[in-house]
């Protein structure tokens, strides 16, 4: 399980420095795509198989459910590491993500999500805990 909020910055080659801590729990490889809410999202992957077998069963009749597939599959990659840990975004998700040089690295259960540091402020500053979930069980 993935958790915490670590802050990192993104060098001029596009090459974000992932914590060693999360870079562990990542196992043998992972895979980096578009997220929601304009974040990147990174998967090991077996989330990442398991993602993408719901996403086959999705009808393909459905425009959104072929505009989500779409949008995250032709966005992946598979993320490696180089020596110091960092992991190359390349230029088509860090302008999808609006990244800048400040980056912020959100562990979220299965998956890790990489936001701007500004986008991540300002979605932090309109969302809380304090939403009612109830219809959710929570």
């Amino acid at each position: 399980m993935f958790l915490g909020e670590y802050h990192h910055t993104i060098d001029e080659k596009g090459r974000l420095a992932i914590p060693v801590k999360l870079r562990k729990d990542l196992g043998t490889g992972a895979i980096l795509t578009r997220g929601t809410d304009r974040c990147l999202v990174i998967y090991p992957k077996a989330a990442w198989n398991a993602l993408a077998t719901k996403l086959s069963q999705l009808p393909l009749s459905d425009a959104r459910a072929r505009s989500f597939s779409r949008m995250l599959l032709s966005g992946a990659m598979e993320v490696v590491f180089d020596k110091q840990g960092r992991a190359l975004v390349p230029s088509y998700l860090r302008e999808y993500a609006t990244l800048g040089t400040n980056a912020v690295l959100a562990g979220v259960y299965d998956r890790i999500e990489v936001w701007d540091k500004t986008s991540w402020e300002t979605y932090k500053e309109h969302h809380s805990v304090d939403e009612n979930l109830s219809e959710f069980g929570i």
